[in-house]
């Protein structure tokens, strides 16, 4: 099981596969007819090409300029670090493909140009992870170097001269990895025994060993690659040039996508992880799914051979891509498959297990909430609800499982239990679904426009709610970080613009404010072409923009209030994305109404909050891991040096100790305190037609709907977990909530 989580808000109302309107019946008939015959890509890439200049906003036509940027970023995408290719490379493959990439793909001779380049990757990629091997076999490093190495080539580095700079770059970091394994081990090592505890690492592979055996799954995975693989690469890096949401999916890749923007797939219910030996580990069971119900599959057996279809003969998966191992395992609902695995508590022993597929509810990706009781607040003010929701799902195909009809439900238990505000949780959530935030916006602000949408043409659509009435009416607080995107920040604008709720958390949102349409490419082939593999192309057809007129595109959402929040110290958002489209303006909507009592109340309440954080030992800690993050990544820098680093870890851990031991105290006097002070319920899916909510309790509850595997060090970590479930934001963004409750019942 295998879960993307997409920054793409899709039209689901108007969402449908594209479609030729002549012989559409007899076009299903050739689908049918030519099923088993090869697709052919270089037809694909020929239509993908007219319809992303046709369709994305901004009706660019293929040129040479175009054309050397389509090269650009395929260099990127197979080479972001710059470690295969050197710069003669480069400049060779600009010399023969930078200004004709285009016309290879408009005359449908675009595979042998994928072919070719591919070629030269793979021979590169062989050559460079070869000359590691040989590294690691040879040995000889001695870690005492007065020499640092880049921590990210990816936007800092040149391509390497000559063979002769590569291969000092390949040496360099192979001697930085090896050194890094050989440091993470001596630490694990020293925990143990400050713990008193085994060492969960001692039984492990030499570090050159597991080293060598990461090279071969890599090497093994570019052997893997297929003509589907080669033809998806080129044609994504194609649709990326035009803006960084625009993308070509082939059908493996729909599969994927599909099920992103849904709640349930057909397998076993397993999560699944690579292993540097080859294998592929169980690392979740999903509750109540065929894997945990057959109880022979347990957390961190090993998959090393799959009969997908029972038929007596099994495929060797050892270093197969982890994609493709997923994909064995899915299949069509109550079809047998079997396993050949290597128990947890058996190693080398392998046994056979036959698993039934069946359908698999993902319920830790559905929305669910809490809500809080405060003892010692006033009689009738005193329930918080605190709405969690990590995507806008909609089941794409043709399900009823969709995220505002369960917001719904909960909101509505929530109005039964009497809540008198709201924390909205959308920290990291990435979109998804413009039809489910569209109804969901319109629980909060009743009837009126929720977004615009304006097309290549300039023409505007105004996308509204048309609630009678709200369905919550108290005070509410959105939280956010710079994840949060796409279908997150048209309700958090929304709400901000109605002057419905205080947005808490990040500086800003991500940044999306584009809206991208599936094509399926299939439909546009010839009429006797093979259209089954030919993929999708999500293209970028419009821009979406807040009732008040502004973009959310770069810009995002401002928060009303700012928190140092785990986010803020990297570098994420659409304005650090290649080729992302531009802010603009357009006029604001007449027909809402904006509340003017959150604004007067904001100064209050920034007031307060930025008195509470100051006070507030974990933000605190958060605001210094968050400059020495910055720090880090400014700095950009790797020590060759075996003492450098060993000083420098040993500082952290210092850091770390104390930061615990404080903590540990500290966290104890809260949960005593969060005892006197909070009654949590538990409120998810399952429980809103319950008598009687259950009390929440956080340790079980997050087992709930799936077991997970233990990393074999987690046992060493001391770092005690914040009381009651409660983080430091979550808990500002109640304080806030409180506060303008607070303020309301005042009548100030």
């Amino acid at each position: 099981m295998e879960k993307n989580a997409p920054f793409s808000v899709m039209n689901m109302h108007s969402f449908r596969w594209i479609r030729l309107t002549a012989f559409s019946a007899l076009a299903a008939a050739a689908i049918t007819s030519c099923a088993s015959a090869a697709t052919d890509f270089n037809q694909v890439g020929k239509q993908m090409s007219l319809l992303l200049q046709n369709f994305h906003f901004s009706r660019k036509e293929f040129s040479d300029e175009l054309s050397t940027k389509f090269l650009e970023t395929y260099l990127r995408k197979v080479d972001p670090n710059k470690i295969f290719f050197t710069q003669q490379d480069v400049d060779a493959l600009k010399r023969k493909y930078g200004k004709e990439l285009d016309d290879y793909l408009m005359s449908g001779q675009m595979m042998d140009a994928a072919q070719a380049m591919h070629a030269l990757y793979r021979q590169r990629a062989m050559q460079r992870i070869s000359y590691a091997r040989d590294l690691l076999k040879k040995g000889g490093f001695t870690f005492d170097k007065d020499k640092s190495i880049e921590r990210s080539r990816r936007k800092t580095a040149a391509w390497p001269k000559d063979e002769a700079e590569m291969q000092q770059v390949w040496k360099d970091m192979v001697e930085e990895q090896l050194l890094s394994e050989i440091l993470r081990r001596e630490t694990v090592a020293r925990l143990a025994k400050e713990q008193n505890k085994p060492d969960p690492l001692a039984n492990e592979k030499p570090a050159e060993e597991k080293l060598l055996m990461r090279y071969e799954r890599i090497q093994r995975n570019i052997q893997e690659t297929d003509l589907e693989d080669v033809a998806e690469t080129l044609l994504s890096a194609v649709a990326l040039t035009y803006d960084p949401h625009t993308d070509y999916m082939g059908a493996r890749q729909v599969d994927r996508f599909k099920i992103s923007m849904g709640t349930e797939l057909t397998g076993i219910g397993a999560l699944l992880g690579s292993e540097d030996d080859g294998s592929t580990k169980i690392t979740g069971i999903v509750v109540g799914g065929p894997a945990d119900k057959s109880g022979e599959l347990k957390l961190n057996d090993r998959i090393v051979a799959i009969d997908s279809d029972n038929s007596g003969e099994m495929v060797d998966i050892l270093f197969m891509k982890l994609d493709k191992v997923v994909d064995m395992i899915r299949g069509a609902e109550n079809t047998q498959m079997r396993l050949k695995v290597e128990p947890a508590d058996a190693p080398g022993q392998a046994k056979i297990i036959t698993l039934t597929r069946s359908k698999v509810p993902l319920k830790d990706e559905l929305a669910k909430g809490e809500i809080i009781e405060l003892t010692g607040a006033p009689e009738g003010r005193n329930r918080i609800g605190v709405l969690s929701l990590p995507s806008f799902y909609a089941d794409m195909e043709g399900g009823d499982r969709r995220c505002a009809k369960d917001v719904k439900k909960i909101l509505e238990r929530m109005n039964k239990e009497n809540v008198d505000g709201l924390v909205i949780d959308l920290r990291s959530n990435g979109g998804g679904s413009l039809e489910e935030v569209r109804l969901m916006t319109g629980f909060f602000t009743g009837n009126g426009p929720v977004v615009q949408i304006k097309d290549t043409r300039g023409n505007v659509d105004i996308k509204s709610a048309h609630n009678r009435q709200k369905l919550f009416n108290g005070p509410i607080v959105v939280l956010i970080n710079k994840l949060s995107a796409s279908a997150s920040e048209i309700l958090a604008a929304a709400l901000q613009d109605y002057g419905r709720a205080v947005i808490v958390g990040d500086e800003s949102t991500f940044g999306k404010g584009s809206v991208q349409q599936p094509v399926d490419i299939g439909q546009y082939l010839p009429f006797f072409a093979a259209r089954d593999r030919a993929g999708l192309l999500k293209v970028t057809t419009q821009k979406f923009y807040r009732v008040a007129g502004g973009s959310t595109q770069l810009k995002g959402v401002e928060s009303d209030i700012q928190l140092p929040t785990a986010t803020a110290a990297f570098e994420l958002g659409e304005d650090i994305l290649d080729y992302a489209m531009p802010y603009d303006q357009i006029t604001p909507c007449t027909n809402y109404k904006k509340d003017s009592s959150i604004a007067a109340m904001l100064p209050v309440l920034k007031d307060a909050s930025a008195k509470r954080v100051e006070k507030d030992r974990d933000l605190q800690i958060a605001r210094e891991d968050i400059a020495m993050m910055k720090q880090r990544i400014k700095d950009n820098k790797l020590s060759l040096n075996k003492k450098i680093r060993e000083q420098e870890n040993s500082a952290l851990e210092e850091r770390r100790k104390s930061i615990n031991k404080e903590r540990k105290i500290r966290f104890a006097e809260m949960a005593r305190e969060d005892a006197t002070k909070y009654k949590i319920y538990r409120l998810t899916l399952d429980d809103v037609n319950a008598k009687e909510l259950p009390l929440a309790d956080p340790e079980k509850d997050n087992e709930q709907f799936m077991h997970l595997a233990e990393d074999p060090t987690a046992e060493l970590d001391d770092s005690p977990e914040y009381p009651s479930g409660l983080d430091p934001e979550l808990r500002e963004g109640i304080n806030i909530v409180q506060d303008m409750l607070k303020l309301e019942s005042s009548g100030k």
